[in-house]
């Protein structure tokens, strides 16, 4: 099974939340899915009451093989199997002893413009990259568009934009117009509401501290932006954290209803087993996305004379082809 924005595959049964007028423009496609409606689609497959909100992780306590879990409110969890899902921010990681993830020195604030009445745009994906930025845009479906736009930003151009929506979209706006960007593509920034806004620093798990990182440690593992937090240049995050769960899912499987072997072994040591397998394949897949991720970006964004003539006469296609490949992966079935 591929799970992809970027690729030649998507599979997933939940056919109402992916644009079904976006379809394959030759052996690569890109998909554009609303994040909300994607835990939607998932939450609805499980058994009601299975999804407890608002319950982060504040401590982590041992109990013979169990792990106890205190929340923020206050409430005591006892688990037999801890998976740190947790953001980039993961107590979990912290308790694994990850590194802590370094700032990319990019800023990125992105939006969606409604048109009630349909746009114009065609079923692509459009990339435009100026000095110092990137933005680009891409359609939902008949209605919804949304963009993006990362730069590095300067003691001369923050002033606050990143914690202000309304100073963030003049920003953003401005740089656009200053670059000759297309009017249509001004027209989704300026149709975006204010609450639609965002903005937030790029930061990213370094990738040689995965290497030799403990992504599994006896009953407990990490997955998604708790194992790999990375910049979004490849748009394989929540990709990536799909591919965790299907793989995960597959290894603890095969552990627990695996044959004993000989002399049987406790659940706890199967449990065990199976993180650890979980772990060793996800190891390099995940160094492998957040390293590229961070070259695609810094290359791509870069305002340096040597690498912005690289990039434009030799780079493009290179990284292209880089980004084509990452995401055109298969992670196998459950």
């Amino acid at each position: 099974m591929s799970f992809c924005f970027h690729g030649d595959v998507l599979n997933f049964n939940r056919k109402d939340i992916f644009a079904p007028w976006l379809g394959c423009r030759g052996p690569n496609e890109m998909r554009c899915v609303r994040r909300d409606w994607l835990l939607r689609a998932l939450e609805e497959e499980l058994p009601k009451g299975t999804i407890r909100y608002s319950s982060k992780i504040v401590a982590i306590e041992e109990d013979g093989n169990a792990k106890i879990l205190h929340l923020a409110d206050g409430a005591i969890l006892r688990a037999k199997v801890l998976i740190g899902c947790d953001g980039v921010n993961s107590v979990v990681a912290k308790w694994l002893g990850l590194a802590k993830p370094s700032s990319s020195g990019r800023l990125a604030t992105r939006g969606l413009a409604h048109y009630p009445d349909g746009h114009v745009f065609e079923p692509r994906f459009q990339m435009f990259v100026g000095h110092g930025f990137r933005a680009g845009v891409i359609p939902c479906n008949e209605t919804d568009v949304y963009w993006f736009f990362t730069w590095s930003p300067s003691e001369h151009d923050s002033n606050g934009v990143d914690q202000n929506a309304a100073k963030m979209k003049q920003f953003v706006l401005a740089k656009l117009r200053s670059s000759k960007i297309p009017p249509e593509m001004l027209e989704v920034v300026e149709r975006s509401e204010m609450n639609d806004v965002l903005a937030a620093p790029l930061r990213f798990r370094p990738p040689l501290s995965l290497l030799l990182a403990s992504i599994s440690k006896g009953n407990v593992c990490v997955a998604g932006d708790a194992l790999h937090p990375m910049t979004p240049d490849l748009g394989q995050g929540g990709c990536a954290a799909l591919e965790d769960g299907v793989v995960l899912a597959r290894c603890l499987g095969d552990a627990l209803l695996g044959e004993s072997p000989a002399g049987g072994a406790a659940d706890s040591e199967r449990i065990e087993a199976g993180l650890r397998e979980y772990a060793r394949i996800r190891r390099w897949r995940s160094v492998e996305l957040v390293g590229t991720a961070y070259v695609v970006g810094f290359v791509q964004q870069s305002n340096n004379a040597v690498i912005s003539f690289l990039r434009d006469n030799w780079l493009a296609g290179v990284l292209t082809r880089r980004l084509l490949k990452m995401a055109d992966y298969d992670c196998g079935a459950l």
